[in-house]
């Protein structure tokens, strides 16, 4: 055997062990379009709360009808987020030939989802008990969180993704009159920044 050959080989072992390791398959188009989505969300936002008031740093007054619609604004961009994710994502498996759903798939969605169902019923209570300034923060921290949690199950860049929701988070809690704007850097403009990349990357 020539060496030329051993070291396909060992390649091909790595390769195979990689991909029963790690989820690969995410689609940089998916991170576009749900940072897209965030950035449609978060205008809608800025047109609920400050569409007769002044854009200043802790000035915001929100109601019970407007908070009701944040409510519902939220939840909707959730969903779609999460239905580009899944278009998108499995369409990039079929092309590499893997399967959409595997163990892997599994335990990569368990990681995220238990910081994410965390901070989302936390964000919950403190809402209810009428902290909203902290909502947008907590919101990118424990998002942050959820990423590194599961970043282990597939690509190295989205550790690096969660670790900058986690300190935007983090300067978002000193910055409270600013939550949406860093809401809006975090889920929208970073998003689409690391989906581009990946994309590019995908197609070299």
């Amino acid at each position: 055997m020539s060496q030329t050959k051993y070291i396909d080989d060992i390649k091909e072992i790595k390769e195979i062990m990689n991909r029963s390791s790690r989820f690969i398959s995410l689609s940089g188009l998916s991170g576009i379009s749900a940072g897209i989505i965030a950035l449609i969300g978060a205008y809608v936002a800025y047109q609920t709360v400050y569409i007769n008031q002044d854009f200043a740093y802790g000035k915001a007054i929100i109601t019970n009808e407007s908070l009701a619609t944040l409510l519902l604004i939220a939840i909707g961009t959730i969903i779609l987020s999460i239905g580009t994710v899944i278009y998108f994502t499995t369409r990039e498996t079929k092309k590499r030939n893997q399967k959409a759903w595997d163990h892997q798939t599994k335990r990569l969605l368990i990681n995220l989802a238990i910081p994410l169902i965390t901070g989302g019923l936390f964000c919950l209570m403190l809402l209810f008990k009428g902290y909203i300034g902290m909502v947008a923060p907590l919101t990118l921290i424990f998002y942050g969180l959820a990423l590194v949690n599961a970043s282990k199950y597939t690509l190295n860049e989205i550790r690096s993704l969660g670790i900058i929701e986690i300190i935007l988070g983090l300067l978002a809690t000193h910055f409270i009159g600013f939550g949406l704007l860093f809401w809006t850097l975090g889920f929208g403009i970073l998003h689409i920044v690391y989906g581009f990349v990946m994309h590019v990357r995908n197609q070299s």
